[in-house]
């Protein structure tokens, strides 16, 4: 795929097959040649552990200080006094059963995160096959599945963000915007690389932090001598 003239500037700002420190890699995304958008700064850390063992996996969340740039629509699965509370918490929607054929039949997916009280895992677990594939299926790790309502969309409006393995032994997340600036990108960056070197399981073995790359939406990758 051809790149435009944008990246190609970006790109020679690059030193190749340099490993940068990551508050100097963050300076110079700041130096690249704007989009017509916010770009989101992600992140992509490589793991050597394996995704297929259950004993290996990495996940969890992470509430990042500046928040991530994007506000992100909550949907809450839940029933009476709950569903009272979600909405009052600013919930963007809230609902039970009745939303079962929204979700399957009208594909309905305006939401970014969707959380449930345990007592309506029942009703969400008939949605594993459409939910589970977008990565929004309640998760009681991701601080999805919850009675505190409150707190969790709270956590979510606020920056909260998961992090777990692809098939590939990835993580790749967004950790902010480029208008962010350097300084409050590090302090998100190092808020996750702390949590995600704190989730190292004991059965990994060797070398667990393989490697670390830091990218915009539209521009190159710059490596990072993550120590």
């Amino acid at each position: 795929m051809k790149k435009g003239k944008r990246y190609s500037e970006a790109v020679k700002l690059v030193e190749k097959g340099k490993d940068y420190d990551a508050k100097e890699a963050l300076e110079l995304v700041e130096k690249f040649p704007k989009a017509k958008f916010d770009e989101t700064v992600e992140l992509h850390v490589k793991l050597g552990v394996d995704s297929k063992h259950a004993d290996q996996q990495v996940r969890g969340t992470v509430v990042l200080p500046n928040g991530t740039g994007k506000t992100l629509k909550v949907l809450v699965f839940a029933k009476g006094p709950k569903a009272d509370e979600a909405t009052k918490a600013g919930a963007d929607f809230v609902g039970a059963e009745e939303l079962i054929p929204k979700i399957e039949k009208e594909n309905w997916f305006d939401y970014d995160v969707v959380v449930a009280t345990p007592d309506m895992m029942g009703v969400v677990g008939r949605l594993g096959k459409v939910l589970g594939p977008k990565g929004l299926m309640p998760n009681p790790k991701s601080g999805t599945v919850t009675m505190d309502v409150t707190k969790a969309i709270a956590d979510i409006k606020s920056g909260k963000v998961e992090y777990r393995l692809d098939k590939t032994n990835i993580i790749h997340l967004g950790f902010g915007k480029v208008s962010f600036g350097a300084e409050k990108l590090l302090e998100n960056y190092n808020t996750i690389m702390d949590a995600i070197i704190k989730a190292k399981p004991a059965a990994a073995k060797g070398q667990y932090i393989k490697s670390v790359a830091i990218t915009t939406t539209m521009g190159p990758s710059l490596y990072i001598n993550q120590k």
